[in-house]
């Protein structure tokens, strides 16, 4: 990925931010069939080693967990908030007429390792911390014990754990942080009348 020095993000509460506002991540596997992609829920583990991990699952039926055994290096890619920049928000626009339209975005790399994890346990420890997460703002969150033990039974033997222990995490967020104070904040305010307020916020937040 080109990163520009000043879109580089490096401070692991910002990486952890990210990923844990935008958990959906689209993990990307080397295989004898070349490239794919699979776009899956993780949840991140800070405290699994130095730099963390990833948990997760599929379907039984998902061959990921044959393609990539234990060991297979992965990249999993977080997007985070990102909105079309227009040219005309910029007041030095109207001064100059030398600005183009851009795109900013926050986006966070995990490289690392995938440990397959077919075991009843490991699956049920992942649906029940995914439940956990993505429930807790529901009136009366959804929990396993909602339903019969025989049917949740059954469909956890229909899916495939994994973890991913973490190498490395590379981020940008480019954030107009190259241009000037009063353009970036202008851009922030038309971002917050379009409703795109949480890339507005990570823009006021980027000076």
């Amino acid at each position: 990925m080109y990163i520009p020095a000043h879109f580089a993000e490096t401070r692991p509460e910002e990486l952890h931010r990210i990923i844990r506002e935008h958990p959906l991540g689209m993990l990307v596997t080397h295989g004898n069939a070349g490239l794919d992609a699979d776009h899956i829920p993780m949840e991140l583990d800070t405290s699994a080693n130095e730099h963390g991990a990833l948990i997760g699952h599929v379907a039984r039926t998902n061959t990921l967990w044959q393609r990539c055994p234990t060991g297979t290096p992965v990249m999993v890619v977080f997007r985070g908030a990102d909105a079309y920049i227009s040219p005309n928000w910029y007041p030095s626009k109207l001064e100059t007429h030398r600005q183009v339209p851009t795109w900013n975005y926050e986006v966070v790399h995990a490289h690392g390792t995938i440990i397959v994890h077919d075991d009843e346990r490991f699956v049920r420890r992942v649906v029940a911390l995914l439940t956990r997460q993505h429930e807790a703002t529901e009136p009366k969150p959804w929990k396993m014990g909602d339903s019969e033990p025989a049917f949740i039974d059954k469909m956890l033997q229909n899916i495939v754990g994994f973890e991913i222990a973490i190498t490395s995490l590379v981020g940008k967020v480019k954030l107009s942080q190259n241009r000037e104070a009063r353009d970036r904040l202008s851009a922030a305010d038309a971002l917050d009348v379009r409703g795109q307020d949480a890339i507005a916020l990570a823009m006021r937040k980027a000076g």
